[in-house]
């Protein structure tokens, strides 16, 4: 990847149109945001300590929602010593569908625009890395999307200067935009100590928009 910037992508719930049974209330999407490779790969390295701190297997994958409230505290005092910003955008989905959406696909897309958006400022020829599991056609057209939309057409500079996917298994910072994404959504609800791991990297948060407002 060109620059020395680099994002990671990540969600929480699903894009399922109907927030009902099996589909989530909320979507969102989370965008971490590393200004320093140097400063990235030392959190990469210091997620890999802490695995090896917890006694896990090299390719045990930090998923927030399937840790223990102990190890989500953990790894959020962790990453919180290293200089990462971070955005997130909460789509009610209930809303929306009100509003016209009928495609899981338009939905997602959409709530990745709005992230990218909140971000733009601070982008700069930033290398992007997203999940590839699910949908590889999907998420290279999502890729192309946002390079077109996020770049623009006549502006000085570029925001994103490439999107790639990857597993998230293997890629401790793509698990760092994912604890942060559970982190915001469990905010949100009314489960015991709720509010901690968002709290313990507060000074990382720049923006959180729920959607429609």
């Amino acid at each position: 990847m060109n620059g020395n910037m680099l994002v990671f992508i990540d969600e929480s719930g699903d894009s399922g149109i109907k927030a009902s049974g099996s589909s989530s209330k909320n979507l969102i999407i989370t965008l971490v945001l590393f200004e320093d490779r140097a400063e990235a790969q030392r959190a990469d390295d210091r997620i890999a300590g802490l695995r090896r701190e917890l006694g896990l297997h090299p390719g045990f994958e930090f998923h927030f929602s399937k840790l223990n409230q102990e190890w989500r505290e953990q790894f959020m005092r962790a990453v919180g010593l290293f200089e990462f910003i971070y955005f997130a955008i909460v789509l009610d989905k209930r809303e929306l569908t009100k509003r016209g959406f009928t495609k899981p696909a338009d939905l997602y897309r959409y709530a990745c625009n709005l992230v990218f958006q909140a971000a733009k400022p601070y982008l700069r020829n930033a290398g992007v890395v997203m999940d590839g599991t699910g949908s590889q056609k999907f998420r290279r057209e999502l890729a192309t999307h946002l390079r077109r939309h996020v770049n623009g057409q006549g502006e000085a500079g570029g925001h994103i200067a490439k999107v790639r996917l990857q597993d998230s298994r293997s890629n401790n910072l793509l698990q760092l935009a994912d604890m942060v994404c559970g982190a915001v959504a469990r905010s949100l609800t009314d489960k015991p100590r709720a509010a901690v791991c968002r709290r313990l990297i507060s000074h990382c948060e720049m923006e959180v928009v729920t959607w429609p407002k």
